[in-house]
């Protein structure tokens, strides 16, 4: 059985697990969930702003990308579809773009501090384009 997709609760779960991780000094696994949570949080509001969803609730195929490499579709898609306040809440350079849904595998202590440091910042950020687009209306 295939569960309905909710974007935007799958970014605020991730968020709330990375945070809980990250105090606890589980970087790695926190590393992994800021991502994540960073990933939903730009498919959520891709979304709202009309972004269909096959009839698995997939994203097209061009947007079925992790964080890395779906930080400048999502800032395209955004200025494309009336979201470009959106998109400009968000750096231009992707603070994801040396973070991997592959690191999963990795040994434990492979994220360093920096790096997770850096991964939470940019899912700060996408939390709080997500916060205003939840203000505005985004279900």
């Amino acid at each position: 059985m295939t569960l309905p997709v909710d974007f935007a609760d799958a970014h605020r779960r991730h968020w709330e697990d990375a945070e809980l991780l990250f105090g606890h000094g589980r970087l790695g696994n926190a590393d992994q969930l800021y991502g994540f949570s960073a990933e939903c949080g730009l498919k959520a509001v891709m979304t709202w702003l009309g972004m269909a969803l096959d009839s698995s609730d997939r994203p097209p195929r061009k947007y079925q990308k992790h964080i890395h490499l779906l930080w400048r579709p999502f800032g395209e898609f955004a200025s494309r579809h009336g979201g470009g306040r959106y998109a400009n809440r968000l750096p231009a350079e992707n603070p994801f773009s040396d973070w991997s849904h592959d690191d999963r595998y990795a040994r434990l202590g492979y994220a360093g501090s920096e790096e997770v440091s850096a991964h939470r910042t940019g899912a700060r950020r996408v939390r709080r384009m997500v916060q205003m687009a939840d203000w505005d209306g985004m279900p």
